[in-house]
């Protein structure tokens, strides 16, 4: 797979990489330990060196890839991320600077290494200046447990802010097809700083892969039961989305969600979308889209096609809403 480098930074990090929260976190019961190692060993196998984790999904999530990565650990990337009361998202945010040092010297634990690639602020801590998170980063940069920083769904004054204490390697957010706020005013501050990008959710939770529909039942431990975006009513709506998408995706003899990684991969450079999955066959299609390249005329026709469809629903409850873009 061909490499990117986030922003200034000449982090290099595969085109595509995996997200791993769904194996443990968030969309429904466990990934059985055994398969998720393989799944994240597959990943590596087929290119991927770049690794999404977090505090807040869980010690299980961060112990699975310090496991599965150990025997390649020099080849890959490890991004992990801090910013939550006692680990835990339903709790609210947490970025004191000795949370933060807490949080890295769990984190190297269970990742089993002895530096963080890329440490993320999973959320902005309005109770604590950016000035402290971004200088305790810094120092545990000094002190050689991180290499990079790191902001989770910031707004454009927390990633200035931040950026001028400890520039900031890449910011994460959500970007899709049918997420393109971030196209407002992110990407433009983002461009003009140098820093990298890394969209979670490229393929809207699942939705632009086709597979979800009206019907679709999700188990009750699932994160989506929740979002106003995938409400049956709202799911209904916007299967036009997924229906033009599928139409592209004819045309090349390729797969929805092919088209919707080949799409956020040419918006710039220094993008590195990390899909997730369970499942190996949907791993093998998600890095088959690297290799897919799109004209200028073909993303002009998607932008128009995408254009005259109103996406229905918001992409988060409220009280996570709340939480974004500060």
């Amino acid at each position: 797979m061909k490499k990117r480098m986030l922003g200034n930074s000449r982090l290099e990090v595969s085109a595509l990489g995996l997200g791993c929260m769904g194996l443990t976190f968030g969309y429904g019961p466990a990934t059985d330990k055994k398969q998720a190692i393989k799944l994240i060993r597959e990943a590596y196998e087929q290119g991927v060196t770049f690794f999404d984790t977090a505090e807040a999904y869980g010690v299980a999530n961060e112990q699975l890839i310090g496991e599965a990565l150990e025997p390649f650990r020099k080849e890959v990337v490890i991004a992990t991320k801090f910013g939550f009361k006692n680990g835990d998202s339903g709790q609210g945010q947490d970025s004191r600077p000795e949370r933060i040092r807490e949080v890295a010297e769990k984190s190297l634990k269970h990742l089993k290494t002895d530096v963080i690639d890329l440490f993320y602020q999973h959320r902005v801590d309005a109770n604590v200046p950016m000035e402290d998170v971004a200088g305790t980063v810094k120092d545990l940069i000094k002190e050689g447990k991180v290499k990079h920083f790191g902001l989770s769904e910031a707004g454009v004054n927390s990633i200035r802010k931040a950026h001028a204490v400890q520039p900031v390697t890449a910011l994460q957010s959500e970007y899709s097809l049918w997420w393109r706020e971030p196209e407002k005013e992110i990407i433009p501050t983002l461009k003009e700083l140098g820093i990298g990008f890394v969209p979670f959710s490229p393929l809207g939770k699942g939705f632009l892969t086709g597979k979800i529909n009206a019907d679709t039942e999700f188990d009750k431990t699932d994160f989506r039961n929740i979002v106003p975006r995938f409400s049956e009513e709202n799911r209904k709506a916007n299967q036009a989305l997924v229906n033009v998408l599928g139409e592209i995706a004819a045309h090349k003899n390729v797969t929805p969600a092919q088209i919707a990684l080949g799409w956020l991969l040419a918006q710039n450079p220094w993008i590195a979308p990390i899909p997730g999955t369970t499942k190996l066959h949907r791993l093998t299609e998600n890095i088959g889209a690297a290799s897919i390249n799109l004209s200028l005329t073909e993303l002009l026709e998607i932008d128009s096609a995408f254009a005259k469809i109103k996406v229905q629903g918001d992409r988060y409850p409220k009280h996570l809403q709340e939480r974004v873009g500060k």
